[in-house]
């Protein structure tokens, strides 16, 4: 994603969060190189980091001199700088963890509960959150996201079956986690919250065109294009587990036979009955043909495997790209392989989704977190929801 700043001075909040987002995105940076790429002037960008600096945002250093004379000051986010609170709900259980602004995980907390109903979830959750938050009880933070499998808002497949949170339907989650922290919200596909965090935290440095097989209870993928997770039309772009690929296959809870995630994923392991082992060699012909589906529709760099399985069974079904069917992947000037496995492990949900309070929290609309006064009557004369100044 490209990000531009303007140089009109009624715009600093939004350019305090271009600012700042350069930084997290391209760190360690210096002020020249974060002024050339977001279009603004070294002395605004100088001027801004002077602020974020005051306020514990970023930090400057310098490496030792490997010559004549001072190297370069370099800009770098300040892990402790904010907090935000990522939580996964899954038909099995409930995790959340407190991750830093540079996106380790501080500590986080594990609830086994098969499909938890809204109530008990939240009252779980009201346990978690303060006891994440009490091991900062200086920090600042910045907000709670929330991750769920999907689909969103399709009636056939939203919240039915045993891959899905069943009862969870027209439930206000956003508005639930705001009154039961205090906190901003943000709620998410599963999905889309493992590929960002893989994409900020994982392996999004090495690629920028990929598509993201997220093992769950269920199967889902998200595109990764230009660096960003694409949402699609409703927000369920990437929703590969209920694409039929055994005709007349078993039955699936959405209503179709044959569904990849009938065949793929953790609840097929479990209903297998079959060892891991036993059950990476009984589905790999699946699996061989989902990658090169995937391949054929989005022409990824690669395919980054990851969720909740465990790092042996990805690395398992990695090991099957070996012999993988011919594709318009398959290029003799290809530099990475076709299959790779993330590098955010099982955390990878939980970091992306409390990265979604921070970059919400962070935007503009919620520029008071920089504002000196004067900004702030700015900030507040648009306060009706809308982008202040973008």
């Amino acid at each position: 994603m490209v990000l531009r700043g303007t140089n009109q001075e009624f715009t600093r909040p939004y350019n305090r969060r271009i600012v700042l987002e350069s930084v997290r995105l391209h760190s360690p940076t210096t002020r020249s190189e974060i002024a050339a790429r977001v279009g603004l002037t070294v002395q605004t960008v100088s001027t801004i980091v002077r602020e974020l600096e005051e306020q514990k945002y970023v930090v400057s250093f310098r490496e030792d001199p490997k010559g004549r004379g001072l190297p370069p000051s370099l800009l770098r986010i300040n892990p402790e700088g904010g907090f935000a609170i990522g939580v996964h709900m899954t038909p099995i259980g409930l995790h959340a963890a407190l991750v830093d602004l540079s996106g380790n995980v501080v500590a986080s907390r594990h609830h086994p509960v098969a499909n938890a109903s809204p109530a008990a979830a939240f009252e779980i959750i009201g346990g978690m959150v303060p006891e994440l938050i009490a091991l900062r009880p200086q920090g600042r933070m910045l907000g709670i996201g929330m991750a769920l499998p999907g689909p969103f808002g399709v009636e056939s497949m939203s919240f039915v079956g045993p891959t899905t949170m069943t009862g969870w339907e027209g439930v206000s989650i956003t508005e639930s986690l705001v009154e039961l922290t205090g906190l901003p919200a943000f709620l998410e596909t599963d999905m889309a919250a493992a590929a960002l965090g893989e994409q900020l935290y994982g392996l999004g440095q090495h690629y920028q065109e990929y598509y993201y097989l997220f093992f769950s209870v269920g199967l889902g993928g998200a595109v990764v294009h230009e660096g960003r997770v694409m949402r699609g039309a409703w927000g369920n772009a990437g929703e590969i587990g209920h694409i039929p690929v055994v005709p007349a296959g078993e039955a699936c809870p959405c209503g179709n036979h044959g569904c990849l995630e009938r065949y793929l994923s953790l609840d097929a392991l479990r209903r297998s009955g079959l060892s891991q082992a036993g059950w990476i060699e009984a589905v790999a012909p699946v699996f061989r043909s989902a990658i090169t589906t995937i391949e054929n529709l989005f022409d990824p760099e690669t395919v980054v495997l990851g969720g909740m399985a465990s790092a042996e069974l990805l690395d398992g079904l990695a090991a099957l790209a070996a012999e993988l069917p011919n594709s318009i992947a398959a290029r003799r000037d290809r530099k990475t392989p076709r299959v790779v496995v993330g590098r955010g492990g099982e955390h990878a949900v939980l970091r992306g989704a409390a990265a979604l309070a921070v970059s919400g929290v962070l935007s503009p609309r919620f520029g008071q977190m920089f504002a000196g006064e004067r900004d702030r009557h700015v900030l507040d004369a648009g306060s009706d929801g809308g982008e202040v100044a973008a």
